[in-house]
């Protein structure tokens, strides 16, 4: 069983920034790729980022790249989503997700490539 917790969300103004991070419990974090996805109110909830299992492959999606950064630091289990230039757009809850597949070659988007889920981070941001 693995457990993610999600911390370092809030209200943030438009252009802000804000780190979310994730902790990970219960299975070797290093060997594992992970993401990030959002869900809005009323919409499906969508991938946001991925980072391999080592950490030198991420992918990001189109509505977020070069505004947010994917990272993980395996000797910590944890990972991180650094937001930058906020747009209200953005305000969702962020789930991180653990990949069910040990040291999968690629980075997915797809939801159902991913075991674990967070609690969730609500993240605001304000016009």
């Amino acid at each position: 069983q693995v457990q993610l917790v999600e911390s370092g969300g809030g209200l943030v103004q438009a252009g802000g920034s804000l780190r979310l991070s994730c902790a990970a419990f219960g299975r070797t974090f290093s060997d594992y790729n992970m993401g990030w996805f959002r869900q809005a109110p009323g919409k499906e909830r969508e991938f946001v980022a991925g980072i391999s299992w080592s950490g030198g492959t991420t992918y990001y999606a189109d509505s977020v790249k070069g505004r947010f950064t994917i990272s993980k630091d395996n000797a910590k289990n944890t990972g991180y989503l650094q937001m930058n230039s906020l747009k209200p757009e953005d305000t969702a809850v962020y789930y991180c997700a653990a990949d069910r597949l040990w040291r999968r070659l690629r980075v997915s988007p797809l939801r159902l490539d991913y075991q674990y889920f967070g609690q969730g981070a609500q993240v605001t941001v304000s016009s």
